[in-house]
């Protein structure tokens, strides 16, 4: 009993469920009121803090890059004869497993024909062959390197510190060479990181349950709304509960390899039927257009013009991975025990965004050749609806009844994976970096988890998500700097170490 209450007193849970817990009843009793202020909030951080984003993700590529190619790189995290604790496969897999999967399977379509309906630049004509190209680059690089750097850099000094050091996996840990030894600094620090990571994560179940939802009312005609969405939620909440007891090495390991296999499955099947030659033509020209232009988009903001594509789309989504870093900067570092620093940038800098973009090639290509050489409209469509924009592709080519029920199925056992990661990762920053926190610690999580993602969807869809991601991640893009500097200082004061011994 004094263990139980042990925990439930630990500060940093107590405040961080408190603070959510209190999003949940006042989004569940007053949706306007809550859409007003977070709408309110929404447009103070994007019109006042956009620039910041940008700049400071466009620094840690830098710095990643950097880190990688310098004497640095061949440090192991863990002892120095440490094994990886998992193979290639199983890796890559819990990587998309964490909730990027999901929002890959969301945008993967939605993202390029949004882009190719509304242009990102004012001059640019929609739905031409110049906007399909233009379209397809930027999809590129608001999904490549830059969104991964985020969840990388806070990855990397986690799994030095954890596994390296044996020091426990908590924020305000990596950061003590900065802000110093302080108990309230501590535990405001990791306080702000929970509460960034449950926003962070309710948004990416909540754009998952958005598209399921969309996806069985498209197949099945079943009716796509608030209850529907509610009711998936609730499936959802159960089976990742059931998940979380059989822990990492069992259920977690297990979905992710069905959800990696899912993946390639579907991706290999749209690239036989679909255009091959010209998803293959795209994915080079996409990818060429993504390296000339990289650091153009990198730092591209419009404060001549007050057009406000880039804080709809790339800083949204600066804000969305920093705003749950913290989680999957976590359960990265939790599964690349063992690698080497260079492996592990290499496999999270490179091999993931990597085949984010195949994806996007695929399935975005498809779509737009679809329209462009045959007139089907899916672009409409997808501005009418993002959460159909998969589906309306699946209905182009043959077998669309079966690709979309296991495009459904694999969308549901994404949802399960990434909120059982952040169940994992949630107790073990709320009990102290424990390695295996406890089940009730985790069930709480759970259920606030789903809680927040449906008051969320309730209170405002998708706009209400992107208010979530884009407001809880303002303070913690500070923090993360500090990261970035605390990680050089360790790394030096190692080297320090090793010359006078």
């Amino acid at each position: 009993m004094k263990k139980r209450n042990k925990r439930f007193l630990n500060p940093v849970f107590f405040i961080s469920a408190s603070v959510i817990l209190a999003f949940v009843i006042i989004g569940a009793f007053n949706s306007t009121g809550f859409q007003s202020v977070a709408t309110l909030l929404f447009d103070l951080t994007t019109q006042n803090f956009g620039w910041l984003y940008l700049i400071s993700v466009f620094v840690f590529v830098l710095f990643l890059i950097g880190l990688s190619i310098s004497k640095y790189g061949k440090i192991k995290l863990g002892p120095k004869n440490s094994k990886p604790e998992f193979g290639f496969f199983p890796w890559i897999g819990m990587l998309f497993s964490t909730g990027f999967g999901s929002g890959l399977v969301f945008w993967g379509v939605a993202e390029p024909m949004s882009h190719f309906f509304n242009t990102p630049f004012p001059g640019l004509e929609p739905q031409t062959e110049e906007a399909a190209r233009v379209a397809m680059g930027y999809a590129f690089f608001n999904w490549g390197i830059s969104q991964w750097s985020v969840f990388a850099l806070v990855g990397l000094v986690i799994a030095y510190l954890q596994f390296r050091k044996g020091k426990d996996g908590l924020i305000s840990t990596a950061v003590k060479p900065v802000v110093g030894n302080n108990p309230i600094t501590a535990t405001s620090i990791n306080s702000l990181a929970v509460i960034a990571t449950v926003m962070g994560v309710a948004t990416s179940l909540g754009l998952g349950i958005m598209q399921m939802s969309g996806g069985l009312s498209s197949v099945f005609g079943l009716p796509d709304g608030v209850w529907m969405q509610i009711a998936i939620a609730l499936a959802m909440l159960l089976v990742y509960l059931g998940s979380s007891v059989s822990g990492l090495n069992r259920g977690m390991k297990w979905l992710s390899s069905i959800n990696l296999s899912f993946c390639l499955i579907l991706l290999v099947f749209v690239f036989l039927m679909g255009p091959t030659v010209f998803i293959l033509e795209t994915f080079v020209l996409g990818l060429g257009d993504y390296l000339t232009n990289f650091v153009e988009y990198s730092l591209r903001l419009t404060p001549y013009t007050g057009d406000n594509w880039v804080m709809d789309w790339t800083i949204f989504y600066w804000a969305w991975a920093i705003s749950w870093s913290p989680f999957v900067g976590a359960f990265v570092a939790r599964v690349s025990r063992g690698r080497t620093i260079r492996q592990y940038i290499f496999g999270v800098l490179v091999t993931s965004p990597a085949i984010a973009c195949i994806w996007i090639a695929v399935f975005g290509g498809t779509s737009l050749y679809s329209d462009l050489m045959n007139g089907t409209m899916i672009a409409e469509a997808v501005d009418h609806d993002l959460a159909v924009a998969l589906f309306e592709t699946f209905g182009t080519l043959p077998l669309s009844t079966i690709t979309s029920l296991m495009a459904i199925i694999l969308i549901f056992t994404f949802l399960v994976t990434s909120a059982d990661s952040a169940t994992y990762i949630l107790g073990s920053m709320t009990s102290k970096g424990s390695l295996n926190p406890a089940l009730i610690t985790k069930f709480i999580w759970g259920g606030l988890i789903t809680a927040i993602a449906v008051v969320l969807l309730v209170a405002g869809g998708l706009e209400a998500l992107q208010t979530a991601s884009l407001t809880s991640a303002l303070p913690f893009v500070i923090i993360i700097i500090m990261l970035m500097i605390s990680f050089i200082k360790i790394l030096q004061r190692e080297e320090n170490d090793k010359l006078k011994k």
